[in-house]
């Protein structure tokens, strides 16, 4: 298994949020607003969905530029969401994302630190979150967090890239995913793989706060998923 490589905590310079904003998300944006909403239905959310007079407050944790917000709103769903990072470069594009999909009056952005979110306990219905976690040197407080901001009875769904055994493995993941960005975005997708957390340690993340084993699973070839209902 390949030692832990750390990457930088915050995605800052110019050239890494266009870099980011301009690869191909698509697929897997769509692909995690279909599990989540899968995992609210599930669990007896569906009408907060539909509910425009109490929609559900969610937090997105590590936005970037508020791609996923933006693809959930898409879906015509009751959510007031506040979409938090620590780059002041996603941010900015992240607000003229918001701005082009018209989407202002339901995605707030907010420049948070996530390990010290100045939120009050169970101010969330529901906390989101997709590849933040590798960013993090020491993830453990991100966890506690979440944990803590989200409501009793409150839906907590992340989602991270997995570390790959060897540095095969890393190419070959690189090849298949982006293959044909540029060369600066391939780098950053290695970096994250090489940053990345393995099963075993996210599972022993979430154990440490109260989150059961069966809430986190390897769910691609490439990502693990942790789908909680808390409480």
């Amino acid at each position: 298994m390949l030692e832990r490589r750390l990457e930088p905590e915050v995605m800052d310079t110019s050239e890494d949020a266009h870099d980011y904003n301009r690869m191909d998300h698509r697929t897997v944006n769509r692909i995690f607003v279909d599990d989540f909403l899968g995992f609210v239905r599930a669990n007896g959310f569906d009408d907060r969905l539909a509910n425009l007079r109490q929609p559900l407050r969610l937090l997105d944790v590590g936005t970037g530029t508020a791609l996923i917000p933006i693809e959930l709103c898409s879906r015509r769903v009751a959510c007031q969401i506040i979409a938090i990072d620590l780059a002041a470069e996603m941010l900015k594009l992240a607000d003229r994302n918001i701005a082009k999909a018209n989407l202002a009056s339901s995605i707030q952005t907010e420049r948070i630190d996530a390990k010290q979110m100045p939120y009050a306990t169970g101010s969330f219905d529901a906390v989101i979150s997709n590849s933040i976690v590798h960013h993090i040197p020491e993830p453990k407080a991100v966890f506690a967090e979440m944990a803590r901001v989200l409501q009793h009875d409150g839906l907590l769904f992340v989602r991270d890239l997995l570390r790959p055994e060897s540095l095969a493995d890393v190419d070959h993941l690189v090849a298949t995913y982006a293959g044909r960005e540029n060369a600066h975005s391939q780098q950053l997708f290695r970096d994250s793989l090489c940053a990345a957390l393995t099963l075993d340690e996210v599972r022993d993340i979430a154990v440490a706060h109260g989150i059961p084993v069966p809430s986190v699973a390897q769910t691609s070839d490439r990502h693990w998923t942790l789908a909680w209902l808390s409480g």
